[in-house]
């Protein structure tokens, strides 16, 4: 999989056609850690075009992965997957500089168009797909039933998700300001810090929760730390 996208801005201009038979399910995008955002919930009334803003999750980026879903569960494997796509081209810029906005746009016969565009450049990309068929009645409230009966489930990985997100950008910001003042500190202090956020990259892809925190407060402490050092050197 391409490298993901954030809930918060994305690039391009492009264009996806799906064929939905019902609408009865929510549309939306996987995003950063697997999570599944909502842009159209279930039961709206047609035709209806809702947009939100992404952004790129690592330095430099230059393509990102739209993957469009459909379902009601939190996390995005456990949804329909309907289409992705890579958008390209992206120009180099810091994480979370470019904005893509992605918009969702149903018309009156049930066609689903996905867009996204760059709103700092204007850079346009654009793609159709075959039109899908939908999903059987019965198939609709099964899923509907499996996401009712999973909130709580989907609720607590979200959670982690979350956290573990947190974690690696608290984690990419600390060695980002390490690599350039990291030099104020002792070599003993240096080593010190290196091994804390060594430490909890090694360990991002722990599934327990109380874990997850327990390195938030660490990196934390440690970032805390280094901004004293920055500050300082100011």
């Amino acid at each position: 999989m391409g490298a993901a996208i954030q809930g918060g801005v994305l690039m391009g201009d492009v264009k996806d056609i799906v064929l939905l038979d019902v609408l009865p399910l929510s549309l939306g995008l996987e995003t950063r850690g697997g999570l599944f955002v909502k842009l159209i919930p279930r039961n709206s009334t047609i035709p209806l075009k809702n947009s939100m803003t992404f952004t790129t999750v690592i330095d430099n980026q230059q393509s990102v992965e739209i993957h469009i879903l459909q379902g009601e569960r939190e996390i995005a494997s456990a949804n329909r997957s309907l289409h992705k796509f890579e958008l390209v081209g992206i120009p180099p810029a810091p994480r979370g500089v470019p904005q893509i906005e992605v918009s969702f746009e149903i018309d009156a016969s049930g066609i689903l168009s996905v867009s996204a565009q760059d709103k700092m450049t204007g850079m346009e990309q654009a793609m159709q797909i075959t039109p899908s068929s939908g999903l059987a009645p019965d198939e609709i409230e099964r899923l509907i039933m499996e996401a009712e009966t999973s909130t709580e489930k989907d609720k607590e990985e979200r959670e982690l998700i979350v956290q573990r997100n947190k974690l690696e950008s608290m984690i990419k910001n600390a060695r980002k300001a390490m690599a350039e003042f990291g030099r104020s500190f002792p070599l003993d202090e240096q080593k010190e810090i290196n091994a804390v956020l060594n430490n909890a990259e090694e360990s991002l892809a722990v599934q327990d929760k109380d874990e997850i925190d327990l390195l938030l407060v660490k990196v934390e402490q440690t970032a805390a730390k280094i901004t004293e050092s920055m500050m300082a050197s100011v």
